[in-house]
């Protein structure tokens, strides 16, 4: 769990809410149904329209990443790597394939498999950061839609806004109505924003910081099988390898 996530959601939104009350006003009355209708719905609505579907529902299940972090573990793949490189200049690289079905990730399965059928340093390299490029702008792409929505929903709270004014203008003969109208437009115009800067944009950073580590996750594994390739000593392989570790 990723508690300064939770820590600042919560701060972020009892600032808001402490501040309401600070200046007099009830916290009631920011809980508006029909603003937070407009404001999520029509968000999400634009952010459906310009996500291929794949694309919005991977998106959505790497939300949890902002408060509950993939699993990285750069110290694990290091020494798997050096142990590797060791058992290889003992024994020779095909005694590596009966490591290659114990890996749980299937990338790291094709590189000791290619490292295994003897593919040059160069050639492997270039494969595997392929690889590594194609599902970084995949993961790029489902993590934007966070951002898209940060984009949009100031504007849908705006739109909410006018559609709330055009209420009260509609009503002007109606005292009893004009509250309920003028409370539809600023708040969400309030939600707009605050979804915008307190949980959309927020998360699509977050996202973007855990890809780039899993990223270099796989960069760093993929300089340790170039240096076994290479025949690199296994100390000169782990001291590489501990370059990508912050």
């Amino acid at each position: 769990m990723d508690s300064i996530s939770l820590v600042g959601l919560t701060l972020g939104i009892a600032a808001i809410l402490v501040g309401q009350a600070l200046e007099g006003g009830h916290i009631a009355s920011l809980v508006q149904p029909t603003a937070f209708l407009i404001v999520v719905g029509g968000t999400a609505g634009a952010v459906m329209l310009q996500s291929p579907l794949p694309v919005f529902r991977e998106g959505i299940r790497m939300a949890k990443w902002a408060f509950v972090p993939p699993v990285t573990s750069h110290r694990a793949i290091i020494d798997k790597v050096v142990n590797w490189s060791t058992v290889a200049r003992k024994e020779g690289l095909l005694v590596l394939e009966g490591q290659i079905d114990a890996l749980p990730d299937p990338f790291m399965r094709r590189g000791l498999q290619m490292l295994v059928d003897g593919v040059e340093p160069g050639r492997l390299r270039e494969v595997l950061e392929v690889e590594i490029d194609a599902w970084e702008g995949q993961l790029k792409q489902c993590a934007k839609i966070w951002e898209g929505a940060g984009g949009y929903s100031p504007t849908i709270g705006i739109l909410g806004a006018v559609m709330g004014l055009i209420h009260v203008m509609e009503n002007l003969s109606d005292p009893s109505k004009l509250g309920a109208g003028i409370a539809v437009a600023f708040v969400a115009t309030i939600y707009g924003v605050g979804l915008a800067n307190l949980v959309f944009l927020p998360i699509a950073k977050k996202l973007q910081a855990h890809i780039a580590t899993m990223v270099a996750q796989r960069e760093m594994f993929v300089d340790g099988l170039v240096g076994i390739a290479s025949g690199d000593n296994p100390r000169i392989i782990e001291s590489r390898m501990q370059g990508y570790v912050v």
